[in-house]
């Protein structure tokens, strides 16, 4: 473990030489969140990687292998392999536009994380995308899942994950196949998710309740999720379908609303079952399946 410490050291002081001969990546000094890239911004990169770092100049690439990790201020990419790509400017210097992570993806900031299989950042755009079998974005108290891709949207403050998404905050869940979080300050500067838009086989569940729709939009500070299009709310066995749906999910409180004039039915339908309990209890006495044992007559064959 000390050779690979020492080797790990010296490979970051060599990296750390050559980002300074080709110029750091820039991004905004007040930056918050997962961007490791922009304009304005002179703080250096520092890549460690336990098999090396390879400069290959005529590419204009960086290439760290075994376990590697960028960091940024901040802001730490992870994978077992760092691609940083960089390009020369007009007025002399150069700069890092784009940066991938390859296999075990990872990048954390004090108050965000997101992973998955692989991660590529386009610092020109200032977005990360993540591909995977499972990818996830975690900021505070909220937790996004897909199956597919994960875009983190840092000048539009939105991330949007796709492919069998779901959003989690504690116990409330909300999925759709396409999920987009927006993000805004909160009172300490932090960002924090206010609404997520679902669009596409879209789930609410409650304590009770089950309700799907076409698209939903979920406001996170009151609550309250909102589903339009083809909506189905089912508790149990009844199921009951409408235009439109309001979900509580501090409260498990649901409400279902009939169609606009000129669309649909118009009106809320559905089939309510009757329990099993209560089906026992609606046989009349002595007859078959009323939990009363007939006596065959004397006789009767």
């Amino acid at each position: 473990m000390k050779h690979r410490l020492v080797a790990r050291a010296a490979i970051a002081a060599a990296t750390a030489a050559m980002l300074t001969a080709v110029g750091a990546v820039h991004a905004p000094a007040s930056a918050q969140g997962l961007s490791f890239g922009g304009a304005n911004n002179d703080l250096p990169v520092e890549i460690l990687a336990d098999e090396g770092v390879e400069w290959q100049q005529e590419k204009f690439l960086f290439v760290a292998r075994g376990n590697a990790k960028a960091i940024r201020g901040e802001v730490t990419v992870y994978g077992d392999e760092l691609r940083a790509y960089y390009r020369e400017l007009p007025e002399g210097g150069t700069e890092i536009w784009r940066l991938d992570a390859i296999g075990n993806a990872k990048i954390t900031s004090p108050d965000e994380t997101a992973t998955g299989d692989r991660a590529v950042y386009n610092v020109d755009q200032q977005i990360l995308v993540l591909t995977g079998s499972k990818v996830r974005f975690e900021t505070g108290p909220d937790v996004l899942i897909a199956d597919r891709q994960l875009e983190y949207w840092e000048l539009k403050k939105m991330a949007v994950a796709r492919g069998n998404a779901l959003a989690v905050r504690q116990d409330k869940k909300l999925w759709g196949d396409v999920l987009a979080a927006y993000f805004r300050p909160d009172k300490n500067g932090d960002d924090k998710v206010y609404r997520v838009d679902a669009f596409d086989e879209v789930r609410i569940r409650t304590a009770t309740d089950t309700a799907t729709g076409d698209r939903g939009v979920y406001n996170v500070e009151t609550g309250i999720a909102t589903l339009t299009g083809s909506v189905t709310l089912t508790r149990g066995r009844n199921k009951l379908r409408g235009c439109r749906s309001e979900t509580n999910l501090n409260t498990g409180i649901s409400n279902l609303y009939s169609c606009p004039k000129g669309s649909g039915s118009g009106r809320v339908s559905g089939v309510l079952q009757p329990s099993a309990r209560n089906k026992k209890k609606a046989q009349p006495e002595g007859q078959p399946g009323a939990g009363t044992k007939t006596e065959p007559k004397k006789g009767a064959r």
